[in-house]
């Protein structure tokens, strides 16, 4: 190797170190320098695509760039997941990540072509929702006592609705149905939009969801609510019970968005996500929105977001197991 080559070559590999050194700080002075597109596993409407957008403006603001929400829905969640998880991790490809999905799919799916916790560096918790039990007014029961006895004297007769195969909706009406020792009939569908849909039109009777995907409809008469599976009465649908309130106190059931960014994400990026996150989150403007759509914002650091997806695996697997959940 000649002089010239050897020198070259000692440039270079010294200029590699340095950038391993001072790459990830150097680049989190500059992030962001251009748009952030967060990709939603769902359609729009319901809890998660709700979260994404009550973030998005505020966001944008704090970070002094355009968010860009891209819904990417199918296969359970899995078209999004698969897209982020091998996403270039540089912050700029976001996941509102749906517990359901996060929790579940690892437990059901057996091909599944990411790792809940190697492909998937947590951002924040953004919000919690509890969900409401609805029903098409043509079924014949004004609470949930009678929706009960009716469900039993009518194995099978009734059709519920999930936003997919693995998701809150389907193991949540799964463990409903064991505890009331009831039996209905799984219409998974591909997200809310399309679910809410033929609740409407009567052909699945049986909806239990966040309060973003059917309050409007409850209110308006079109929809029954038998009641809220939170520990509290929902503020805006104070009229509706709780199931403890409904003679149902073991049952509760509570759904969660996060945001994630690819594995791998140098952790200044990572830092300075949350951060911003954290201040989108406590404008005033979110809050409202939130508050309007019936969901509770509720912030968590990447740290206690991990817990959080831990012991929702957790619960998961245990309920799945006792509901004997599976995915054909």
């Amino acid at each position: 190797m000649t002089t010239k080559r050897v020198l070259k070559t000692l440039v270079v590999t010294t200029f590699g170190i340095v950038l391993g050194f001072i790459g990830p700080k150097a680049i989190a002075q500059n992030f962001p320098d251009r748009p952030i597109t967060i990709v939603v596993p769902v359609p729009p409407g319901g809890l998660v695509d709700a979260s994404a957008r009550l973030l998005s403006e505020p966001l944008a603001r704090v970070i002094g760039q355009s968010i860009v929400i891209d819904n990417r829905q199918g296969a359970s969640g899995n078209i999004a997941y698969q897209y982020v998880a091998r996403s270039k991790p540089d912050g700029y490809t976001l996941l509102a990540s749906y517990s359901g999905y996060h929790a579940a799919n690892p437990l059901l799916m057996d091909k599944l072509n990411w790792d809940p916790f190697k492909d998937f560096t947590p951002i924040a918790l953004l919000t919690v929702a509890m969900n409401v039990i609805a029903i098409h007014p043509s079924v014949p029961v004004n609470n949930l006592k009678e929706f009960i006895a009716y469900a039993k004297a009518n194995p099978g007769k009734l059709n519920y609705a999930s936003q997919g195969n693995g998701s809150v909706s389907h193991i949540g009406t799964e463990i409903f149905e064991q505890a009331t020792d009831i039996k209905l009939t799984h219409v998974p569908y591909k997200g809310s939009g399309q679910a809410i849909q033929d609740v409407l039109a009567g052909q699945v009777q049986v909806f239990i969801t966040t309060p973003p995907s059917v309050m409007g409809h409850i209110q308006g008469g079109r929809l029954k609510a038998l009641a809220v599976t939170g520990k509290a009465r929902h503020p805006m649908m104070p009229n509706v019970p709780t199931v403890a309130e409904a003679g149902l106190p073991e049952f509760e059931l509570e759904s969660w968005v996060a945001l994630y960014a690819p594995g791998g994400t140098p952790a200044p990026i990572v830092n300075k996500l949350t951060q911003d996150v954290k201040k989108a989150l406590e404008q005033p403007e979110a809050k409202q929105r939130a508050d309007a759509a019936g969901i509770e914002l509720r912030y968590l650091n990447p740290q206690a977001t991990d817990a959080l997806l831990k012991r929702e695996i957790a619960l998961t697997q245990k309920a799945i197991k006792a509901a004997n959940i599976k995915i054909d």
